[in-house]
């Protein structure tokens, strides 16, 4: 039976897989300058990310972004996925070091995302125009996604030994950058940009000093390859396209947590909260936003050493299952307790995270990768991220951006809404008397158009948020969920046929909680 890890899924789509192991008992000890150069790459790589993508929206909010331009922030991303495996099957693989395309890519986007930042403090930022410039640092950073792990894997005797050593610190790096953000207290300003402007500049100044990564001297990829066009084989399969139709799907309302669910944290005063008081208290933070939301990326970790156990229990179908009934579940939380802002309840729909993405994405990939023939596994890999982190995740940002506006009051619409009794009464139920008077005279500044002073915009931001019908908006996200997950169960079979069974047992000396994050 043929053992399978998340690592051997990263060598075949660097083309490693079929270079001959080393023997452990031969294997020299990683260099120590080598380990750290590729560590604090690896940590910087992810930070960038995590310093802005999930907070972002706390911001921009509040510099006039509507709901149609997150849409449009949140759709870039996925349409530098889409793109971005071209560039590097056409020109990074082809004629250039990896660690120089790397630098050159990274010291763009920090310049990108710089001048991003000086628009969005302009006397009247432009949010398309943002947006293009997002489009263009996301376009420079989604390559270098692949790069990363193309110079560690190849720069590293044994990457089942040592790569995951080495991944975990991307992971890390996301972490870190959330609790950072919330220790300067910059989770809604527009420091995080500089933050990820600075972090890419400096990466791609340390991506010099990185190991020389030529290009492969062997058959360069054709078009065709590139495209992954022998991959479509696979939906002849029935079982396979019932998954990858599913997949796409469910990227839908997997957008709406990238998206939103750090509005819904922006409710929670740590004041009131036990739990976030201490947390607040003992890392000395300025805010809970990034550092909250960082507790998804945590649970990855964690979720992902538990794989094993589960898979061996539950088989593929089941843990897909599993994975999208936690997206249903981790919706429901939201829906129902972001109104009365109940911290326990979104607190654990966050911590969902580890199971929605490593239940189901990293399943996926281990069953794909047994279902391709040999030959197009690498292919058949990369048509699986095209349709689901970059095809449905492009259809979700867009079609979140419109349920948000949906459930969205207009400024007329929280005019007539601070003049109606009922809504003074219905906040006092959920929030006290004391809260919900105060909510109520923010809406009717907010209606009016006056001009709002600088230290009273957090909390009319606030109590703006307030008004918003998050049940409504959260039940589309779980009912969307709900609906994958029937057909999925409905219509995928219990035993899926593979070309090769899966052994779900890791190899000795890794561990798999080191795959890159979901958006993250």
């Amino acid at each position: 039976m043929i053992r399978i890890n998340i690592f051997q899924l990263e060598r075949r789509r660097m083309g490693l897989a079929n270079r001959a192991a080393i023997p452990v008992f031969l294997l020299p000890f990683m260099n120590p300058v080598l380990r750290l150069k590729l560590s604090v790459m690896m940590f910087l790589q992810f930070f960038i990310w995590g310093s802005w993508y999930v907070t972002a929206p706390n911001y921009l909010g509040m510099i006039g972004f509507t709901d149609a331009d997150f849409g449009w922030t949140y759709s870039v991303g996925p349409i530098a996925g889409m793109i971005s495996p071209f560039f590097v099957g056409m020109v990074a693989d082809r004629f250039f070091p990896a660690q120089v395309v790397l630098a050159v890519m990274h010291l763009l986007g920090g310049v990108f995302m710089y001048i991003a930042s000086g628009m969005m403090v302009a006397e009247t930022p432009s949010p398309s125009l943002i947006n293009w410039v997002f489009l263009a640092h996301m376009l420079c950073y989604f390559p270098t996604l692949a790069l990363t792990n193309t110079i560690a894997m190849k720069n590293i005797s044994d990457t089942e030994k040592y790569f995951p050593s080495i991944r975990v610190l991307g992971t890390i790096g996301w972490i870190v950058a959330g609790v950072f953000l919330s220790m300067r207290g910059w989770s809604d300003k527009v420091s995080m940009f500089h933050l990820t402007a600075g972090a890419s500049v400096a990466l791609g100044v340390i991506s010099f000093l990185l190991p020389n990564t030529p290009p492969d001297k062997g058959e360069k990829p054709s078009v065709k390859e590139i495209l992954g066009l022998d991959a479509l084989v696979l939906l002849k399969e029935r079982a396979y396209l019932i998954f990858m139709v599913c997949s796409l799907l469910i990227c839908i309302p997997l957008s709406f947590y990238y998206q939103i669910a750090s509005r819904v944290v922006a409710l929670i005063d740590p004041t009131e909260v036990g739990f976030l008081q201490a947390v607040q208290k003992g890392l000395l933070l300025t805010d809970v936003i990034g550092a909250t939301m960082s507790f998804g990326q945590m649970s990855e970790i964690f979720f992902m050493l538990v794989m094993p156990i589960f898979f061996k229990r539950l088989g593929v179908k089941w843990m897909l299952a599993v994975g999208m009934l936690a997206w249903v579940i981790r919706y429901a939380l939201f829906a129902f307790g972001a109104p009365p802002e109940i911290f326990w309840m979104v607190f654990v729909g966050i911590l969902l995270h580890g199971i929605c993405y490593d239940f189901f994405f990293v399943t996926g990939q281990i069953y794909t990768d047994k279902v391709a023939p040999r030959a197009i596994r690498g292919q058949a890999q990369g048509m699986l991220v095209l349709f689901t982190l970059g095809l449905g995740m492009l259809i979700g940002a867009q079609i979140a951006g419109q349920v948000k506006a949906h459930y969205t009051p207009t400024v007329e619409e929280l005019g007539e809404m601070a003049a109606d009794p009922a809504e003074l009464e219905r906040l006092t139920g959920l929030l006290g008397e004391e809260t919900a008077t105060r909510v109520i005279a923010d809406w009717k500044i907010i209606s009016s158009g006056q001009e709002i002073p600088e230290e009273d915009a957090a909390r009319i931001a606030r109590s703006e948020l307030r008004s918003v019908d998050w049940n409504g908006l959260w039940m589309v996200a779980a009912v969307s969920s709900l609906a994958v997950l029937v057909l999925f169960v409905a219509l995928f079979p219990a035993r899926p046929p593979m070309r090769e069974p899966i052994d779900e047992t890791p190899l000795e000396g890794t561990t798999p909680a080191t795959y890159p994050e979901s958006a993250s």
